[in-house]
């Protein structure tokens, strides 16, 4: 193998594991039978390789391209697992292992997960890389640590580990001190279908990030938005679906009587009512489930069946939540008619 020919960039699109036979650990160049004082002769200055992190050896003298500094990321966090063995997808083409204990995360994340509102790869100084909160790792190069207590089921993209969109996106918020750069990129892992609001919010909230003032604010736009694309969804599986018209947005109220609660749907006929749940995982949690739970309790008790959906639902699985209102819709028929009530546009 002539290890002094250098690889040509390639686009984004075209990553792929091969980009690991210009990036090695000094493990696996043992096992290639090159010692260790034959890696370091090869990284003197002005040889033909280079030692891009501790333990990484580039096997060409130019600057990385994008794709090598994720691989050696990835390497260095994986090497001191024990066996000196990364998880990453081998050069061989075998797979990998289906617990990484590090996958990318972050800016560098949200940009392999397609988002517009990052920066190019290129452009990144340092490449966050997460790993369990016990490893003993630093950071250094460009790789950037986070630790995590627990870790998430990576998606493989590109043929490598990345974290989650929602989980990429607190990591990248931790270090943004921007209000518009943050408040962008929440918009956009909405708005782009890569998450939802819900989960985004959970995110944060477990990062311990809610307290700052300007994530604060994109959070309240976060969940606007997240709303208006759930309402959006539910009118699109109303029409697709063929269900009977309801009443949109309404509040009912006991003739003369109190308040009862707002709806996002509602067919008077058949006392079926929707509610979207876009609550936000904060500290009021228990609170507000609990408001949901007593007012759902309370409609039951009057006859009307209430089916609570979240936008998730709706996005994954529209089809089985129509299903789940038609049901309801047809079973009115046996069921005791339902307490009068007003209902009123809301």
């Amino acid at each position: 193998m002539n290890h002094n020919t250098p690889l040509s960039p390639r686009p984004l699109h075209e990553l792929s594991g091969r980009a690991r036979l210009r990036v090695m650990t000094v493990t696996q160049l043992r096992t290639h039978g090159v010692s260790t004082a034959q890696t370091n002769e090869q990284c003197r200055p002005g040889g033909p390789w280079q030692q891009l992190l501790p333990g990484v050896v580039l096997l060409h003298p130019g600057p990385p391209t994008s794709e090598e500094r994720l691989h050696a990321v990835l390497m260095y966090a994986a090497r001191e697992r024990g066996s000196g063995v990364p998880t990453q997808p081998g050069a061989d083409g075998s797979p990998p292992s289906p617990t990484p204990e590090a996958m990318i995360t972050g800016l560098a994340a949200l940009t392999l997960h397609g988002f517009s509102a990052t920066p190019p790869l290129s452009s990144l100084e340092a490449i966050d890389v997460l790993v369990p909160r016990m490893r003993r790792l630093r950071s250094t190069g460009c790789a950037r640590i986070v630790r995590g207590s627990a870790l998430p089921v990576p998606e493989q993209v590109t043929g490598l580990p990345v974290a989650p969109a929602a989980r990429a996106l607190a990591d990248a918020v931790a270090g943004l001190e921007d209000a518009g750069v943050v408040r962008r990129l929440m918009t956009e892992a909405v708005r782009g279908a890569h998450c939802d609001a819900a989960t985004v919010v959970r995110e944060l909230n477990e990062a311990r990030l809610l307290s700052r003032p300007h994530v604060v604010d994109a959070v309240e736009s976060l969940l606007a938005e997240g709303r208006a694309r759930a309402e959006d969804r539910l009118y699109r599986m109303v029409r697709e679906y063929d269900l009977p018209d309801p009443v949109w947005n309404v509040d009912l109220r006991l003739p003369g009587g109190p308040y009862l609660g707002g709806l996002d749907a509602y067919w008077p006929a058949q006392a079926v009512a929707v509610e979207l749940d876009t609550r936000a995982p904060r500290q009021d949690d228990d609170a507000l489930w609990s408001e949901y739970a007593r007012k759902r309790e309370h409609l039951e008790r009057l006859g009307i069946t209430v089916v609570h959906i979240t936008p998730r639902k709706l996005r994954d699985s529209a089809e089985q939540q129509a299903t789940v209102i038609r049901t309801a819709l047809m079973a009115a028929a046996d069921r005791d008619p339902a307490a009068y009530v007003v209902v009123l546009p809301r």
